[in-house]
C-alpha cells in the first residue's frame, strides 16, 4: 500500500496523529469515514499523488490517532475540534492552504474545516454526506429506519458494549473487497476498545454540539466560500433519503457542482478509478 508515501506520527497540541503523505504538487488532504482508517484511500491516493502532495491522516478518535478527552457535551470529539487539529497537522507539514476531500464522517470534519477556516481551503469535495443539521431536520421514519445507528450511538456505554461483543460481525467487511492490508488496518481499529469509543464519540458529538455549530452558521448566513464538489454513491441511500443531494447543499455553498458515482458506500475502495478521476478534474481546475 501507498508505495512511495511516508508514514509518520506527528505530535499536535491535542495528541499524536498518524498520517500517510506523499506525491508532488499542491497539497490535498483526504479524510476517511467510519469505521475506516486512512488506509481506505490506498487505491485512490497513488493516482492523486501524480498531481498533488496527498495527505491521509487517521482522524482524531479513529485508527491510531489520538483519542480526544471525553467531555459531558462531547465537544472534544466535535468536528470543530477535529478541524482545528487538522489545520495544525497541515501547518506542521508546511501547508497553510490546501485542497480538501472528506467521506462519510470525514465529510463532516471537512465541512466544518471549510466553514471555520475558509482562508485554508482552496477547494472542497464532500463524498456521501450532507450537513448534520440538514440530516436531523429531515428525520422521518425512512431516515430513522436506515440511519438508526445515529441514535443508538448517541446512547451512553451500550453501543461500545454491543460492538465489542463481536466487532467483525458488527461491521461485516471482507478483505477481498477492501484489500488485505487495508482490511488488517481496519480490523485492528475495530478490535481496539479505545478506538471504538472514539468513533462512537464522533456520533455523540454530532447530536450534541455539531448540529448547533451548523445552526449558528446558517443563522449568520455563512456559506462555504470556495468551490465545492459533491459526489454520492448511486448504490447507497443519499439520493433515496434526500432526493437531489445538490439541492440540500445549495444554501450552504457559493459555487457547487456534483454527481453520483456507480458505487456502494465505500467509494474509495469500490470505485477508486472513477473517484480519482472525478477528484482530479475538480481539484486541477
Amino acid at each position: 500500500m501507498f508505495e512511495g508515501f511516508a508514514l509518520d506520527r506527528i505530535q499536535l497540541p491535542g495528541g499524536e496523529v498518524r498520517v500517510r503523505h506523499g506525491g508532488l504538487g499542491p497539497p490535498l488532504l483526504l479524510l476517511h469515514g467510519h469505521p475506516r482508517t486512512h488506509t481506505t484511500w490506498h487505491r485512490v491516493a497513488p493516482i492523486l499523488s501524480e498531481h498533488f502532495t496527498v495527505v491521509c491522516p487517521d482522524l482524531p478518535g479513529f485508527g491510531q490517532s489520538f483519542q480526544p478527552i471525553d467531555a459531558p457535551d462531547h465537544r472534544n470529539s466535535s468536528k470543530r475540534a477535529k478541524a482545528k487539529a487538522l489545520v495544525e497537522l497541515m501547518q506542521t507539514l508546511g501547508f497553510d492552504r490546501f485542497r480538501l476531500a472528506g467521506h462519510d464522517r470525514g465529510s463532516y470534519s471537512a465541512f466544518r474545516l471549510a466553514m471555520d477556516h475558509p482562508q485554508r481551503v482552496e477547494r472542497l469535495a464532500i463524498l456521501d454526506g450532507v450537513p448534520i443539521l440538514e440530516a436531523l431536520e429531515r428525520t422521518n421514519e425512512k431516515f430513522a429506519r436506515a440511519w438508526w445507528h445515529w441514535f443508538f450511538f448517541a446512547q451512553p456505554d451500550k453501543p461500545e458494549r454491543a460492538i465489542m461483543a463481536d466487532p467483525d460481525a458488527w461491521y461485516g467487511a471482507v478483505p477481498e473487497a477492501m484489500g488485505r492490508e487495508n482490511y488488517e488496518d481496519f480490523r485492528a481499529a475495530i478490535h481496539d476498545p479505545k478506538v471504538v469509543h472514539g468513533m462512537i464519540e464522533d456520533y455523540r458529538a454530532g447530536l450534541s454540539v455539531d448540529h448547533l455549530h451548523d445552526k449558528a452558521d446558517r443563522e449568520a448566513g455563512r456559506r462555504i466560500a470556495c468551490p465545492m464538489l459533491l459526489l454520492w454513491s448511486l448504490r447507497d441511500d443519499l439520493a433515496t433519503l434526500y432526493g437531489d443531494p445538490l439541492a440540500v447543499w445549495r444554501p450552504w455553498t457559493a459555487e457547487l457542482t456534483g454527481f453520483g458515482i456507480d458505487s456502494g458506500h465505500h467509494m474509495a475502495e469500490e470505485a477508486p478509478d472513477a473517484l480519482a478521476q472525478a477528484l482530479l478534474r475538480f481539484f486541477r481546475s
